[in-house]
């Protein structure tokens, strides 16, 4: 007794090889299309844990910073001491030193637990503003093209969120320690979400002439 195998198959193979012979001859080549699915799932919580972390009793001001969590930027609140370096004599660059600082240092048990981890480099520091510098302009020991993509996406976002050091929405302005004129960086969506993509050139900020002295 012989059996009689269905035809469906072959015609489905058959089918589709009709179709790509019919896209070569049009002069189309068949390619695979990418999908963007976004950012791979993660399986760390985030959840930023409150400010009961031994931060209770600690002097200093309310700030946020930015943290990484599940490949993305995720701000979690703090209570910023003052900054170990006191030799800065810029508003500015003194806040600016205190949230480096926070970011410097290994997130708690309770982060890391989270999920949460920093890749700002322990020797970052800022230091005192360069003559003509536009005002909230910071300065930082290193210059920031040469710094890790994620660590500038902390730096740029944090300072971006602190009204002592960002007047309001808009670019942060930063340099290096040399005479290099400073940059303007931008914390948006797209830096948040991807923080490895952030452009390590910002653009570019001309110093401010010094006013003409009265005659």
């Amino acid at each position: 007794m012989t059996r009689t195998r269905s035809a469906r198959p072959y015609a489905t193979a058959a089918a589709a090889g009709l179709a790509l012979l019919a896209l070569s001859g049009c002069g189309i080549r068949a390619t695979t299309v990418p999908v963007d699915v976004g950012p791979a799932p993660s399986r760390v919580s985030c959840d930023t844990p409150g400010q009961a972390n031994g931060q209770s009793g600690v002097q200093g001001f309310p700030a946020t910073v930015e943290l990484v969590c599940g490949s993305q930027l995720v701000g979690v609140e703090r209570v910023i001491p003052v900054p170990e370096k006191r030799a800065l004599r810029d508003p500015v660059a003194l806040v600016a030193q205190a949230l480096l600082e926070a970011l410097e240092r290994t997130p708690s048990t309770e982060e890391r637990d989270a999920g949460f981890t920093t890749g700002v480099p322990s020797e970052l520091s800022a230091v005192a503003p360069r003559a003509g510098d536009p005002a909230g302009t910071v300065r930082l020991s290193r210059k920031p093209e040469d710094l890790p993509p994620v660590a500038l996406s902390q730096v740029v976002c944090t300072l971006a969120g602190s009204d002592a050091v960002s007047a309001g929405p808009g670019p942060v302005v930063l340099g290096g320690p040399d005479a290099d004129p400073p940059r303007a960086y931008e914390c948006t969506d797209a830096v948040r979400s991807r923080p490895e993509s952030v452009p390590t050139l910002g653009e570019l900020v001309r110093p401010t002439p010094s006013p003409a002295p009265p005659r």
